[in-house]
């Protein structure tokens, strides 16, 4: 079976944001990720409850803000679910964007490149050696971590302009796409991403491109692009999304798995010949559990 994994944000109860974990372990998934939103639950809660419920599924988040947790604190976070979860856990970060740094939070989104490089340093070598002493323009760290930590536990970010790329592919272990059509990520993604990892010396062996895939297996295909307009309209308003979004010519068409569950797949191999090494199928439109299905059979 392809590799796969599956966005599974909390639903109304945690009971039932379970049991679709335990669908997707039973699908052959490889890992559930769930994002962080201004107005919903905390994502490492939910986070441990899935690792309570499963026993082989890996866990990512995809991804959580850098400004509202300090990277120690991040780093004992990631740690401790880490722990719980039996080694099963994959901690993605991003910059977030300004209407919710500054709209929302009242905080200050400058320099996010740099902000980033800063946070993972810290996170990294934290986690690499127990602590650090790290004293930068944006953050600064000067402690120890004296908890159970495994030092490589793989850390991504959310990349979407060619510097963070680079970046990702310089320091981090992948990189978490949406709203990246597939002939973006082929011409832009894979190419910023590879001249970061050989300024560091490195191939593109081993590092994840995680790619989500907004998917709906239906008949009724007309109606599934209507209803998955909102969400194209509402991340075409957000800047770092934009630039992606127009240089695929980004439509339904283009970006999303609708259709029967043959079209599904079709569209989900695109993402895999762009080179994303690990789509994400993110069900929508009320077809979660006939989505995971479509996307996991083999034709």
């Amino acid at each position: 079976m392809k590799r796969l994994a599956a966005g599974v944000p909390a639903v109304k109860t945690i009971e039932e944001s379970v049991k679709r974990v335990k669908l997707a372990e039973q699908l052959g998934y490889e890992s559930v990720w769930i994002y962080q939103l201004p107005n919903t639950r905390e994502a490492p809660l939910v986070l441990a409850a899935y690792a309570a419920g499963t026993q082989r599924i890996k866990f990512g988040t995809g991804v959580l803000p850098i400004y509202t947790r300090h990277p120690t604190a991040m780093v004992q976070m990631a740690a401790t679910l880490d722990e719980l979860s039996a080694g099963r856990f994959i901690l993605g970060i991003g910059v977030s964007h300004k209407v919710t740094v500054e709209g929302f939070w009242g905080l200050h989104l400058e320099h996010p490149v740099e902000a980033m490089r800063e946070y993972l340093t810290i996170v990294r070598t934290s986690l690499r050696d127990g602590g650090c002493n790290f004293e930068g323009e944006h953050f600064t760290a000067r402690w120890a971590y004296s908890g159970p930590r495994h030092a490589d536990l793989p850390v991504m970010i959310s990349a979407l302009n060619p510097r963070m790329l680079e970046l990702a592919g310089e320091l981090a272990d992948g990189v978490v796409l949406y709203m990246c059509p597939p002939g973006h990520i082929k011409d832009e993604v894979i190419p910023r991403v590879r001249a970061g990892r050989e300024k560091a010396g490195k191939t593109m062996e081993g590092f994840e491109v995680v790619a989500a895939v907004d998917a709906c297996a239906t008949s009724d295909r007309k109606a599934a692009i209507e209803a998955y307009q909102p969400t194209l309209d509402r991340y075409a308003s957000l800047p770092f999304y934009r630039r992606g979004m127009e240089a695929g010519h980004l439509n339904a068409d283009e970006l999303a798995a609708i259709g029967e569950p043959n079209e599904v797949r079709k569209s989900i191999a695109r993402y895999i010949d762009s080179g994303v090494t690990l789509p994400m199928v993110a069900p929508f439109g009320g077809r979660f559990e006939a989505t995971l299905e479509a996307a996991a059979a083999t034709d």
